[in-house]
């Protein structure tokens, strides 16, 4: 199991916040943890891999800070 943190801009509400998780919730993951501006998930990297994570958060509208 990993947990990562992911750095996310662009958030600033409730709605950004709905936004994120929707799209994570279409992945394989054991939990998210989604607040403004960040996003703590724990997940199998056997089923996922950061890379679709990050592009769960851009499809959301979002752009993950490196």
């Amino acid at each position: 199991m990993t947990t990562q943190e992911f750095k996310i801009e662009g958030m600033s509400c409730g709605h950004c916040v709905m936004a994120v998780k929707k799209e994570l919730s279409k992945l394989n993951l054991e939990s998210a943890d989604v607040q403004i501006g960040s996003a703590k998930v724990n997940f199998d990297e056997t089923k996922v891999n950061s890379s679709a994570i990050e592009n769960a958060i851009t499809e959301a509208g979002y752009k993950v800070v490196k």
